[in-house]
């Protein structure tokens, strides 16, 4: 099949983002091409899946696919946060039997999504690379205002390019940008791309053999540990897959890091620089005792950014492409899939006339930055709780690191709509934020406390919820409201949670056929 010279919506890049994104527009009947610059199977890191992700593969019949694979289940996940800080965060408590996910191994996991799109009647090209794009002259200043946009037109056509060397153009009504930490939109035309600076971090990880599982001969064996290292400097994850690896893998901050490298000795290998930091966490060192490194040492930085813009008239950033935080809670593929889901809907909202295309792609850019906030507060939560270790105060984010990092937190925060017409936020109210979230998780380290607080939030609706909540202690009350607020940050529930999001006056239709958006009561 040759490459059509137009399309109605034209998706670049075929990772996670892109093929759902094609997949469920293809349901649609919508016409649409997907192009890949590489192809199937290819190498990705970002192995670890949260629950999220079993409703949204349902959304497009994908689900069991993924059950019947055989990837590695994630039934929960241990935090080792310090030294004093040790929890497992159980989904089959949480969410009921099937409330769990899994560890994949991205070769075959990408591939899966890339040929559904395929079924679904997207036209899919591999080893084909989305060069350039040509804008059409567009001046709307509703759209430059509300999206921040230097007005780079409305996106018409795109000139595309083979691995051997052929090319061609293709034109098209709506332009999906995919294409990953490239952002070909957001780094190359709308120079929007903003480089977090309180996540300036490298991430150095391999993969092994013959390591013992964690926490062997339980119910919980085999299951993925996060453990922040012993001097505050990072953290390190270990995640067992199914193809009898496990994955390892370092994330520090870049000054350290090169600090921590320069001092070894001359001649250190990236293995044994690997070794040094992985050294660093007793309990991941203790599963790894016996393994060995079965692969090379890869390395990654400058990975954690956001974008001013997401959307704007006729396209969608989705994914990687406009942002990305950081590994710790496996948010990548959440906020992929779900931006992919978002930028789905707001489109076909679009081309159904269920809303003008401002509306359409304005709901779309709050959505992906309601996923991106919320996120981001939790890890920069943890990661504040990996740095204090011993110490009663944080020593290296202070406020105005805070401060910084408020410059990229959107108004889902103070509940504004506009962070421009909002009153100035001192680091202090974000910090409060952050604080928020770290007794949230240290929360999850007891045991008691969980079951009582999740036998209430089963209880809801029941007489028996009163007289429940009536035993709780003050300490208790405020944990609970704490265990509801997490609830709505690391999305665990089912796709209601996604159609029920009211943004502008809308909310999402997510039902097939006429997948869409729909006026509500704001």
């Amino acid at each position: 099949m040759s490459i059509p010279h137009s399309c109605t919506v034209l998706v670049a890049g075929g990772g996670p983002g892109g093929s759902y994104t094609a997949a469920a527009l293809a349901r649609e009947g919508v016409d649409v091409v997907l192009l890949e610059a590489d192809s199937h199977p290819r190498y990705h890191i970002g192995e670890s899946l949260l629950p999220s992700m079993r409703y949204l593969l349902r959304f497009i019949d994908l689900e069991d696919t993924f059950e019947k694979h055989g990837f590695q289940k994630k039934l929960g996940a241990f935090f080792k946060l310090n030294a004093k800080s040790a929890g497992y965060t159980d989904f089959i408590r949480a969410n009921g039997p099937n409330g769990y996910s899994w560890n994949v191994v991205r070769s075959e996991s990408d591939e899966i999504l890339f040929r559904h799109a395929a079924k679904s009647g997207a036209k899919t090209f591999e080893n084909v690379s989305l060069k350039s794009v040509t804008f059409e002259p567009y001046k709307n200043d509703v759209f430059t205002s509300q999206h921040k946009l230097a007005n780079p037109g409305r996106p018409t056509s795109g000139e595309w390019a083979t691995k051997d060397g052929r090319s061609g153009t293709i034109s098209f009504d709506y332009l999906v940008d995919a294409t990953g930490r490239a952002g070909i939109l957001s780094a190359k035309y709308l120079k929007n791309r903003r480089f977090n600076e309180s996540f300036k971090n490298i991430a150095m990880w391999g993969y092994f053999r013959d390591n013992i599982p964690p926490s062997p001969g339980t119910d919980r064996e085999n299951q993925p540990l996060s453990e922040g290292m012993r001097d505050g400097s990072g953290w390190v994850w270990m995640l067992p897959l199914h193809d009898g690896t496990v994955s390892v893998g370092a994330v520090v901050r870049k000054d350290i890091f090169f600090a921590k490298k320069k001092a070894l000795s001359e001649g250190t290998t990236e293995a044994q620089t690997l070794a040094s930091l992985v050294g660093l966490c007793p309990t991941i060192s203790s599963y790894l005792e016996p393994a060995e490194l079965a692969s090379g040492i890869r390395q990654a930085t400058d990975y954690s950014y956001s974008a001013s813009a997401y959307a704007g008239p006729n396209f969608r950033i989705v994914g990687d492409a406009g942002c990305f935080i950081d590994p710790f809670f496996s948010s990548g593929h959440h906020l992929a899939l779900s931006s992919a889901l978002a930028a789905a809907t707001s489109i076909h909202a679009s081309i159904r006339g269920d809303c003008n295309e401002f509306n359409a792609s304005k709901w779309y850019a709050k959505k992906v930055d309601e996923g991106y906030t919320l996120f981001l507060v939790v890890v920069m939560a943890a990661l504040k709780q990996i740095r204090m270790q011993e110490q009663p105060i944080l020593s290296d984010l202070d406020e105005e690191g805070f401060d910084r990092a408020f410059e990229i937190i959107r108004p889902v925060i103070q509940g504004v709509a506009d962070k421009e017409t909002a009153p100035k936020t001192n680091g202090e109210s974000i910090t409060e934020t952050i604080d928020l979230c770290l007794h949230a998780l240290n929360d999850l380290h007891d045991t008691e406390l969980q079951g009582k607080l999740t036998s209430i939030v089963e209880a809801e609706g029941t007489p028996e919820q009163a007289q429940l909540l009536g035993k709780l202690s003050p300490e208790e009350t405020a944990a609970l409201q704490r265990m509801r607020t997490m609830h709505s940050i690391l999305p665990m529930g089912e796709l209601e949670d996604f159609h029920n999001s009211k943004i502008d006056g809308f909310k999402a239709r997510l039902e097939r056929g006429k997948l869409g958006l729909v006026a509500c009561a704001a």
